[in-house]
């Protein structure tokens, strides 16, 4: 039985707060991002982990956090304090409250407190156990047990803390492409998309030293953007799209999981909304007609510790056969640590 998971990186101006120039349309357009893709996600009743960022729990804040161990590095700068309802990009109570309120049953995870890197090479232990001691206590105002965890911007470290923090999973790095680390990436990132003929790897769960489960991503849905995209797309087609659904299929066919994640701010466009319907409706066509099931990262997690010992599946990257506005898309895998966060 093949599944499906969706994760979505929640995190509004959070993402950004530490770049020299954040995207500023991106961010503006972040909450209606988010209740859109409520919205759909019910509409095609698909439930999703939503990792979000803890400081969108609180109702307000004074700006400054001064007992956060990276206060003293201006990392909270930007933060402008205040009430929920005045400074909207930095709060988000009433979008937290959205998801709790949809017709599907979604998980609420984690995705840091005030986006904070995890890198063992830039960031220190003690502002890691900040951001998840914050975490937790914003989210047990809510009633929220936080067990799914996502790395900003996918660097995965200090796993050892969030096992101390009683997470039971975290979202894994993709498996490699057979160009990714090569002076060719550009091109060859630019062949596999254009040419539409191989699918996402597809991932399995597995438990680390640490007893966390780890579900790899599968595919970012918008992952190929800017020029690139507005050029293949009028030829061949979205290639996003035709790579999510050869996931699917792949999924739908097997064993593996097709771990398929985004941002709310992704959705600024009326083409990158009509991609998510599209894959949407594609997810919801085969799991009435196969036996293709969607699955939270923490369902994935709890059938994995379940597992009898040994019987893990190995990631796999089949090969199948296929079938508006211009945005400038900025991934977070691509920017840049903040030297605020810097081991001193």
């Amino acid at each position: 039985m093949g599944r499906v998971v969706v994760s979505i990186d929640a995190e509004l101006a959070w993402g950004f707060h530490d770049l020299e120039q954040p995207p500023e349309r991106r961010i503006r357009r972040a909450r209606r991002g988010w209740r859109r893709l409520v919205e759909w996600l019910d509409a095609y009743e698909i439930p999703a982990t939503w990792a979000i960022v803890g400081h969108l729990f609180l109702e307000e804040c004074d700006g400054r956090h001064a007992s956060h161990p990276a206060a003293d590095a201006d990392w909270f700068e930007r933060d402008p304090g205040g009430r929920a309802s005045e400074n909207d990009r930095w709060f988000g109570p009433d979008l937290i409250e959205r998801v709790q309120e949809a017709d599907v049953d979604h998980e609420i995870g984690c995705h840091s407190f005030s986006h904070a890197l995890f890198d063992p090479a830039t960031t220190d232990r003690e502002v890691v156990e900040a951001e998840l001691e914050a975490c937790r206590a914003a989210a047990r105002e809510w009633g929220i047990s936080l067990e799914s965890f996502v790395f900003p911007r996918n660097v995965v470290g200090y796993r050892d803390v969030l096992a101390e923090y009683d997470f039971t999973c975290y979202r894994g790095v993709e498996p490699s492409r057979w160009y990714d680390g090569s002076w060719w990436y550009p091109v060859g990132k630019f062949a596999s998309y254009s040419a539409g003929k191989t699918a996402p790897p597809l991932v399995s769960p597995t438990v680390d030293e640490y007893g966390l489960v780890a579900v790899p991503g599968s595919l970012c849905l918008f992952s190929f953007e800017g020029l690139a995209r507005t050029v293949v797309e009028p030829i061949a087609g979205d290639p996003v799209l035709r790579k999510a659904k050869l996931g699917i299929d792949a999924a739908a066919q097997s064993d593996g999981i097709c771990h398929l994640w985004l941002h709310p701010n992704d959705l600024t466009t009326a083409r990158n909304v009509r991609r998510l319907r599209r894959i949407l409706e594609y997810v919801d066509e085969q799991r009435r007609t196969t036996d293709l099931q969607v699955e939270t990262m923490a369902e994935v997690a709890t059938g994995a510790l379940e597992e009898p010992a040994g019987t893990e599946l190995e990631s796999s990257e089949p090969e199948l056969e296929a079938g508006l506005e211009e945005l400038e898309h900025e991934t977070d895998v691509d920017t840049p640590v903040a030297p605020e966060l810097q081991n001193q």
